[in-house]
């Protein structure tokens, strides 16, 4: 009796693992496959750094993809390698594309634009640069809200003089928490939050990353997939 109870108990937890199994493989599958819908959002694209590889632009321009924006730098002393691949491809697939970098509160803000301007060239196609605000591994630096955003707005002014536009922000949720760049930098910000718009910011989003988990012809892995405001 106890061994007949303990196979018909193994049955049912085995059944019970495989539902679950089958029932994270579809959620995956939505997830993946998922973007806001066109009639809300009618301008959507990519952000998208060496990590995604050697990326087949007129295959994912096909898919949907409007725009781009390609990481250049990070910090003050590292360059993209596909970035000028990727500007190039973009180019001829004809995306339109921008510029991102990844701010580092351990560097110079000078240093940074420095490397941004030299890196990213000055054209009237190119959408306004882009910086990233984040914590990340490679810096554990905090300082004092009144020094970042005196810093910012120093790297903000250099590469708005290089490329003739304002520049948009994209913060992370704990970045914002603790500076609130939202009140106190002056510009279009990009928020994030997979498949909920965010709302984290003291003032709306004009970007929105609605996913990194989205998957597109023509790029390798996941990419960020993100949607302008109406």
């Amino acid at each position: 009796m106890a061994h007949r109870d303990y196979k018909k108990t193994a049955i049912r937890f085995g059944l019970i693992t495989l539902a679950l199994l089958i029932i994270a493989l579809v959620l995956r599958n939505i997830a993946v496959g998922w973007a806001p819908p066109r009639d809300q959002y009618p301008v959507q694209g990519i952000s998208v750094s060496q990590s995604n590889g050697d990326i087949v632009w007129h295959i994912a321009g096909a898919t949907g993809v409007d725009f781009a924006y390609i990481t250049a730098t990070r910090g003050a002393d590292v360059r993209d390698a596909n970035f000028a691949a990727n500007m190039k491809g973009a180019r001829e697939a004809g995306i339109r594309f921008g510029a991102l970098h990844e701010y580092s509160l351990c560097k110079l803000a000078s240093d940074q634009a420095t490397l941004f301007v030299t890196t990213v060239p000055r054209a009237e196609n190119i959408l306004p640069p882009a910086v990233r605000l984040a914590f990340g591994d490679d810096c554990n630096e905090q300082p004092g809200r009144a020094l970042v955003l005196s810093e910012l707005n120093t790297f903000l002014n250099q590469i708005e003089a290089h490329s003739g536009k304002t520049a948009i922000i994209a913060v992370s949720p704990d970045f914002e928490e603790l500076y609130d760049l939202g009140s106190g930098i002056n510009r279009t910000l990009w928020l994030e939050g997979n498949f909920f718009p965010p709302d984290y910011a003291t003032k709306p989003w004009v970007m929105w990353r609605a996913s990194d988990m989205r998957r597109v012809s023509g790029v390798d892995g996941p990419v960020n997939w993100n949607v302008v405001r109406p």
